[in-house]
């Protein structure tokens, strides 16, 4: 099969290896053409990144931008409902990941010292604590249960709420629009309202932390008088889109994953020292957070490829770390593999801030659950969990599950 052949006319979306493997097709391309251009749905001429060594590599060159306001962002995937863009989107105060140095570095420097792993491990009893209140809750329940909606979306939705000094009775407001933001198919129209719902009630929040702050990170940025409150305002958005949306989807796709793989499960629950190296596999393995984009700024050699000035470039973290020229067996999921240098929280100076909260939040969840709930297991059969395909953020949209008996 030539390159030619191989080079996707637009992103596949649907899972057709597997609820947790990266489609065949990407597979494919990555085996044969690590770095490789792509017709995009409008006709743009880009290219797709799917190599372990290659996505390491860009991901840390920044000359491929991560701006969105330099020129047209060419999306991967056929959208109904929105018309392909013809002019750069304008950048958004305070979005960080989507700026280049200098202002990506004075803005991200600003939040650097609430994310320290020092910090995060002062945090660590009382996300343990959240957990276990949570799992209470759940147990209280008879089953089945949805364990999304039960327990892998409330616990970082309880924590990012309290990191930031959001109430948590206005979780509703954002778990809705977030939701509506992060799924591909809505009309730009959806977009817009639910991004401005998110945005109107986080002004009025980060104004009054100016006002009056407390003792929370939000509170921590208003204190910078050299952050306006538009830039505090799209600091926020991001922070709490991040900090529940992809905890919450390892959450509920991982104990999926772990369901799907008894033997993991078992040995894992037998041994809770396993637990910090089964969270790094099951972040390489499933790579929630798996498309990113970049442009490049000018031509820039990759993987023996030209990559020409102005091209939209798609990265797939599922892809890269499934890579078997980094990984043995990388289709398998093994919790006793090394998976430190997985790609599952970037690499470079867009490398995820929360990464450490989002370990001991990974790992307080999965081990509370496995301890209180030692008959787990899927209400419904494999085949109708539903996936979310039509996602930014992969993941399921529910999970219902059953058992037999809790432990304490």
């Amino acid at each position: 099969m030539s390159h030619t052949a191989l080079a996707p006319q637009s992103l596949p979306t649907e899972r057709d290896a597997g609820p947790f493997d990266p489609s065949r097709h990407i597979t494919r391309l990555r085996e044969t053409r690590p770095v490789s251009p792509m017709v995009f749905p409008d006709g743009h001429k880009g290219w797709i990144v799917t190599g372990y060594d290659a996505v390491r590599q860009l991901m840390a060159d920044t000359r491929f931008s991560s701006r969105q306001d330099i020129g047209i962002l060419h999306v991967p995937y056929e959208t109904p409902g929105m018309p392909p863009a013809t002019e750069p989107s304008p950048q958004i105060p305070g979005m960080f990941v989507a700026m280049d140095p200098p202002d990506h570095t004075r803005l991200r420097r600003r939040l650097t010292g609430a994310f320290t792993v020092k910090r995060m491990k002062q945090l660590e009893e009382g996300i343990v604590n959240i957990v276990e209140r949570q799992l209470d809750e759940m147990a209280r329940l008879t089953p089945p249960v949805d364990l999304v909606k039960e327990f892998a979306l409330p616990v970082p939705s309880l924590v990012i709420c309290e990191l930031l000094g959001i109430p948590y009775e206005d979780r509703e407001n954002f778990q809705v629009n977030s939701a509506k933001f992060m799924v591909r198919d809505v009309t730009l129209e959806e977009k817009i309202a639910a991004y401005t719902g998110m945005t109107t009630f986080l002004a009025e929040l980060v104004t009054r932390k100016r006002a009056d702050p407390g003792e929370d990170i939000l509170s921590d940025l208003a204190r910078h008088d050299d952050l306006t409150i538009e830039e505090l305002t799209g600091a926020a958005f991001l922070l709490l889109l991040a900090g529940h949306e992809t905890t919450a989807n390892v959450l509920g796709l991982g104990t999926f994953a772990l369901l799907e793989h008894p033997d993991q499960l078992a040995e894992l629950r037998a041994n809770p020292d396993l637990m910090p190296g089964a969270v790094e596999e099951l972040m390489r393995y499933l790579s929630v957070a798996d498309i990113f984009y970049r442009y490049a700024t000018e031509d820039i050699e990759l993987g023996g490829e030209t990559i020409g000035r102005g091209s939209t470039v798609v990265v797939s973290l599922l892809a890269a770390n499934r890579d078997p020229r980094r990984f043995d067996n990388p289709d398998t999921l093994d919790i006793h593999r090394k998976a430190r240098g997985h790609q599952s929280f970037g690499h470079g100076i867009h490398q995820c801030l929360g990464q450490q909260l989002a370990r001991i939040e990974m790992r307080a969840g999965f081990d509370g659950l496995l301890h209180r709930f030692p008959t787990l297991k899927l209400a419904i059969p494999t085949r109708e969990v539903k996936l979310k395909t039509d996602m930014n953020i992969y993941g399921v949209h529910e999970l219902p599950v059953t058992w037999t008996e809790t432990a304490r």
